[in-house]
């Protein structure tokens, strides 16, 4: 089995002033850490993109515990084509809608369910029902368009257990207390566009090689193959890029330099600030 953390899930923004406003003040996140980057990274963390470009990491709490949101921002890029493969974070927590009301942010429905768009057209549907857990991201949902087939990958290639599941959807995790992955089938074909993003996992260093043998025993789609990265001035990280049967894109990181690298940065939020206002490419 493989031992799984899940971490985060990566969107790209066009305009960082506005997103930080929506997760911070509306949503009720937290900067977490804050890293630029000077030219485009070996395993397309921001996109097919080889320029200047910005990692935010902002939540609820601290990454060690909490599963966050990774804000990509490539420089001189102001907006990106959404296809319809991310179906939306589910988010329980009753006071966002009363600070959106407040604000005069627009609360929109969905089959009954509350949510919120993102500057960038990302959905959060927010639950106010209460929960046990000390996180409030309850589940990512991502589209697919072959629910048997996405199980096949993810539950019985990734080892991820399922939690539940009807006839158009299932929700799986690695564990208690962390946020789950639902699949939602569609009938359209599946469109994952300039702005798709990707999942990730942390996993002892010792599992990466044998999740790297799995997908070649089935001939599966790696994009990246186990690979370093660097983050200037933080810990080294190694990761291996999968792409499922519909392109979603997974990233399964050693938690052993994963750990290090996350640490919660006190001076984070000053440093974005710093960068916004200097960013020629912002209005």
């Amino acid at each position: 089995m493989i031992p799984g953390r899940a971490l985060h899930y990566v969107l790209k923004i066009g305009d960082r002033a506005k997103n930080i406003n929506f997760f911070k003040n509306i949503l009720g996140m937290k900067v977490l850490r804050h890293e630029e980057f000077t030219e485009g990274c070996d395993a397309q963390c921001n996109g097919p993109y080889d320029n200047r470009w910005s990692k935010t990491m902002i939540g609820f709490g601290a990454e060690s515990d909490f599963f966050v949101v990774e804000l990509t921002y490539n420089y001189g890029v102001k907006l990106y084509e959404l296809g319809n493969d991310f179906g939306g974070m589910t988010i329980r927590d009753g006071e966002i809608l009363s600070r959106a009301k407040n604000l005069n942010y627009e609360i929109a429905k969905d089959d009954g369910r509350d949510f919120l768009t993102s500057p960038d057209g990302y959905r959060f549907y927010i639950e106010s029902s209460e929960t046990s857990h000390e996180d409030k991201v309850s589940k990512v949902t991502l589209h697919c368009t072959n629910l048997k087939e996405s199980l096949d990958y993810w539950n019985g290639l990734l080892d991820m257990k399922i939690l539940s599941e009807d006839a158009n959807s299932a929700t799986l995790s690695y564990g208690e207390k962390q946020a789950s992955l639902e699949l939602k089938e569609i009938s359209d074909p599946l469109n994952r566009a300039k702005a798709y993003g990707r999942i990730a996992f942390a996993v002892p260093a010792s599992v990466q090689p044998v999740i790297d043998e799995k997908i070649q025993a089935k001939k599966g789609s790696i994009l990246t193959p186990l690979i370093s990265l660097d983050t200037p001035g933080k810990a080294t990280v190694q990761v291996i890029i999968l792409a499922d049967p519909d392109g979603h894109e997974i990233c399964f990181v050693n938690e052993e330099g994963f750990s290090e690298l996350s640490k919660v940065d006190p001076d984070s939020d000053q440093a974005l600030e710093k960068y916004i206002n200097k960013d020629p490419f912002q209005s």
